[in-house]
C-alpha cells in the first residue's frame, strides 16, 4: 500500500464510534413490545445530541435464528428500524442490504420480542452504509457538503482504506464515524481511534 503524506489527508482526525446491533421503535411498535404509553429509560448518552442507549432490549428471530438483548435506542422514532452486522445476518438467515438510516423501502422484515408482546416488523432490517457525522461549520471548512462521499485512512497493523464514507451534516452533530461490529474488527478499530479522511 502507498505510503501517504500529511498533504494527503484533510486537516482533521476523526474519532471512531464502533455500533453494535440496536432497534429504534416508533411509538405504536414500542406500546406493542412493552405497553401502551411505555417510556423508555436512558442507561448511557450516545456520542450525538439527545441520542441514548436505553435499559431496554428485545429478542430479534430471523429464519434460522435468534439474537437476544438487541439494546434499544431512543429517542423514540417515525419508523422502527433494526441494525445488525453481517455476521449477525448469517446467524440470523438474512442477507440485509447495505442503507441510509430511514431508507428501508424493500428490506428484509423480522420478528420482535418484548416483555409485553411481539409483532413482525414487514420491513427495516439494514447494513448501516457507513458514515461521518459532522458539524454543518467543521464541513464548510473543509469543503465538504451532506451526503458527500469520501475515503478514510485507517492508520495501524491492519491499514485500510474505507471506501464510500458518506458525510453527513448537521448544526447539532457531534464528529465521529460510524462502523458496524464487523468492519471495526476487520480494521481493529475500537471507539475513540482516530482516522483520517483523505483529500477528495
Amino acid at each position: 500500500m502507498r505510503q501517504f503524506q500529511e498533504e494527503d489527508f484533510l486537516p482533521v482526525e476523526v474519532p471512531v464510534g464502533v455500533s453494535g446491533r440496536h432497534i429504534h421503535l416508533c411509538r405504536e411498535d414500542l406500546d406493542a413490545l412493552f405497553g401502551p404509553g411505555y417510556e423508555l429509560t436512558v442507561l448511557r448518552p450516545l456520542s450525538q445530541e439527545g441520542e441514548f442507549a436505553a435499559r431496554e432490549t428485545v429478542t430479534i428471530v430471523g429464519p434460522r435464528g435468534v439474537l437476544e438483548g438487541v439494546r434499544v435506542l431512543g429517542p423514540v422514532r417515525a419508523y422502527s428500524q433494526v441494525e445488525i452486522a453481517m455476521t449477525d445476518g448469517f446467524r440470523l438467515g438474512l442477507r440485509p442490504p447495505v442503507r441510509q438510516s430511514g431508507d428501508v423501502e424493500g428490506t428484509p422484515g423480522i420478528a420482535v420480542v418484548g416483555p409485553a408482546g411481539a409483532l413482525n416488523l414487514r420491513r427495516g432490517v439494514i447494513l448501516a452504509a457507513r458514515h461521518i457525522h459532522m458539524e454543518e461549520e467543521r464541513a464548510k471548512i473543509l469543503n465538504l457538503h451532506d451526503e458527500q462521499q469520501v475515503r478514510v485512512w485507517v492508520p495501524g497493523v491492519r491499514a485500510m482504506i474505507l471506501d464510500n464514507v458518506i458525510i453527513r451534516t448537521s448544526p447539532h452533530y457531534r464528529l465521529e464515524l460510524h462502523l458496524d461490529t464487523d468492519e471495526a474488527n476487520a480494521a481493529l478499530l475500537s471507539g475513540g481511534d482516530k482516522v483520517k479522511i483523505l483529500r477528495p
